[in-house]
């Protein structure tokens, strides 16, 4: 079931045009500044891992080809799901990957109880944090047609929308 704009009212899409916005150009900066970092790693966040993903986490830090392949596709990932959000261009799969990637650094380090970690954290939380917030704000415009509202995947949507109703 595909719902079009009537379906929302203007303030609505409004707001989720604005969180997709907000939350692709904060992954987009993440990407960025990790690709003109010179010798960016993420060898330290990694190392600091002390939950659900841990011994994955250990394993990539301890095989540096392993590592270099982990910190591209994470620098570039962070990139092209950014820009996928601002601009609109597959909406659904950059928000839903975003959400996965943010979900994988909150089961790496998560704010837990009794748990330290030697890199400083932004403020005090527990369980629930920035990267967790975000990753549920990513799910939800997942489930909204926001790419199909405003965005390239608008364009795409009515090309398709008149190439349907000429046949």
């Amino acid at each position: 079931m595909h719902h079009n704009r009537t379906t929302y009212k203007p303030i609505q899409l409004i707001t989720l045009m604005l969180l997709r916005f907000l939350i692709g150009w904060h992954l987009l900066y993440e990407g960025i500044s990790k690709f003109l970092i010179p010798n960016w790693t993420s060898a330290g966040f990694l190392k600091e891992s002390q939950w659900i993903m841990s011994g994955v986490s250990h394993w990539i830090v301890s095989n540096p080809k392993v590592l270099i392949i982990v910190d591209i596709l994470n620098t570039w990932g962070l990139i092209a799901i950014g820009l996928g959000l601002i601009i609109g261009l597959f909406t659904r799969v950059a928000a839903i990957s975003g959400a996965i990637l943010l979900l994988v650094y909150f089961m790496n380090n998560a704010p837990i109880t009794g748990i330290e970690y030697s890199i400083p954290t932004e403020g005090n939380n527990l369980v629930v944090n920035r990267t967790l917030i975000e990753a549920i704000a990513l799910f939800a415009l997942a489930v909204f047609p926001t790419g199909s509202i405003f965005g390239l995947d608008a364009l795409f949507y009515k090309a398709k929308l008149k190439k349907i109703t000429k046949e």
